[in-house]
């Protein structure tokens, strides 16, 4: 497939690529509403990002070189990220890339991984998309469970025991599933041992929310099972707390973020509960984005979800990232802002990717929360694209001001896609050792029609200085009757083929 030239032009923007001590607003600190001090950004630091692959397919159908939409999972010293590789208009990658470290991010291997594309290995698939990682601790294997593309899409998972050497794909499900996610059982006094959850939707079905089941490392897959609502939506991520009780949250169709829970190994699935409406604005330049969660969980089993949302912002400006918990998967906290910057700022902060560090908990529990943002909302293509992380030591209640990773990226050095030009629908940071590692994507200005998109991630852990100040939004109220900035809209899976209704959906940007 050609390349849409209409979105690459040759502009004098240069991408710093920093880790710097520097705030990503205009006004930084907590929120006007609350009435606290602005903070004062220090003077950046200039630190080089590690660039842990590269995009080398030349198959006709990508824009090359891409990479995009990053996953990450840690165990013990070992972390492993896995990415789409070769992005292509229609839908997916060439391939889905891997970089691990074994030795807590000191240094990566990386590569491909064989079997599931004609463009690496003995591959039947035309292109793979929506990577999602997990570890299973009873059997020791690593799991990357992705959604192969082709006339009929499959969700697959590759299995291997040292995160750096996989295996051929095994077929969970196959049809029109989309937006796939996993999860392992990996506490040993669970009755559920060794489970590991598969989540997707189908969009020929409205988004009808399946999940599949393994016992065996993910060998052999129990039959597609729904909710007992029979409920739908996007980009559900499980996450198994302490006692086997599996908790789901999920993007519903009609302007929601739910959860739904297992108590039973996966045998069946409990009906959906609402953690709270979604109030959300559109972002500029046509790039794909949606309040899709961010889900973590922490060694209590407490979940934390956080998704963009524009309710604290007058007519619904841009939007902040809101966080909201539970301890049991049923009742959430309203959703609280994180102050990154004040509600008076011009930023426009999406795709959240959360860490919990699993060894803490409660009020002690530490978060760290990376994002892309515009600094300027309302900007007109091609528009600056920034990113940066903030942390929290308290469970969430205070974070600290932000840390820029890196500034000045323009949205001309993206890819395009059916549903917009691609960064990624999500990014990912796992905490290994106690130290929280970000894996993203940062684009420089193109060659001519080649891109030059690529995985980064930092040579030391995304840590706040020790002298850092800590803000909190507890006295903030979010805005009277705020509502979004758009209305419904039909969008389609990522082959075209399904479309959504429209009176169900709000704003889909889909995964693959």
């Amino acid at each position: 497939m050609r390349l849409n030239r209409r979105l690459i032009t040759k502009l004098l923007f240069s991408v710093s690529l920093v880790f710097a001590l520097a705030l990503l607003s205009c006004g930084g600190g907590s929120s006007s509403s609350s009435g606290s001090k602005q903070n004062s950004p220090p003077e950046p630091t200039t630190v080089p990002l590690v660039k842990l692959s590269t995009d080398t397919f030349t198959n006709s159908s990508s824009q090359h070189a891409t990479e995009v939409e990053p996953d990450t999972f840690a165990f013990g010293s070992t972390i492993v990220s896995a990415f789409q590789v070769g992005r292509i208009f229609d839908g997916g990658g060439a391939d889905i890339g891997f970089a691990t470290s074994t030795d807590a991010g000191a240094t990566w291997h990386s590569g491909f991984l064989p079997g599931v594309t004609t463009f690496q290995g003995n591959g039947i698939y035309t292109a793979a998309s929506d990577p999602a990682i997990a570890y299973d601790a009873a059997h020791g294997v690593w799991i990357i469970c992705s959604l192969a593309l082709a006339n009929s899409d499959a969700v697959v998972v590759s299995r291997s025991s040292d995160g750096i050497n996989w295996g051929n794909p095994i077929t969970i499900t196959t049809g029109a599933p989309d937006k796939n996610w996993i999860a392992c059982d990996n506490t040993s006094t669970s009755p559920y041992f060794g489970h590991c959850y598969v989540e997707w939707d189908d969009p020929s079905a409205a988004d009808l929310i399946e999940m599949s089941t393994s016992t065996d490392g993910g060998l052999t897959w129990g039959a597609a099972l729904t909710t007992a609502d029979q409920a739908t939506g996007i980009g559900g991520q499980p996450l198994v707390q302490p006692n086997g009780t599996v908790v789901v949250p999920i993007e519903g169709v009609s302007n929601s973020m739910l959860s739904f829970t297992s108590t039973d190994g996966g045998t069946t699935w409990n009906a959906s509960v609402t953690i709270s409406t979604i109030t959300d604005h559109v972002e500029a330049a046509n790039l794909r984005s949606s309040p899709l969660p961010g889900a973590e969980i922490d060694a209590s089993g407490k979940v934390y979800v956080v998704w963009s949302d524009c309710r604290f912002r007058t007519n619904c400006s841009s939007n902040d990232l809101v966080l909201s918990t539970s301890t049991d998967g049923i009742t959430w906290t309203s959703p609280a802002r994180i102050p990154i910057d004040a509600t008076s700022s011009t930023v426009d902060h999406f795709i959240p990717g959360l860490a919990v560090d699993p060894a803490t908990s409660g009020g002690l529990a530490h978060l760290t929360l990376a994002y892309y943002s515009y600094p300027v909302s309302n900007c007109t293509a091609p528009c600056q694209l920034d990113l940066g992380y903030v942390t929290s030591q308290d469970g969430g209640n205070t974070w600290s001001a932000p840390t820029a990773l890196a500034t000045g990226m323009s949205t001309a050095s993206l890819p395009n896609t059916f549903a917009g030009i691609m960064v990624g629908d999500y990014i990912s940071t796992s905490y290994v050792n106690g130290k929280p590692f970000a894996v993203f994507a940062v684009a420089n200005v193109p060659s001519g029609s080649t891109f030059d998109e690529a995985m980064y991630t930092t040579p030391q852990a995304l840590t706040a200085r020790a002298d850092a100040q800590y803000f909190s939004s507890k006295s903030e109220r979010p805005v009277r009757n705020a509502k979004s900035d758009h209305g419904p809209r039909k969008f389609y899976d990522d082959d075209g083929k399904y479309p959504i209704p429209q009176q169900k959906t709000k704003k889909r940007s889909a995964r693959k």
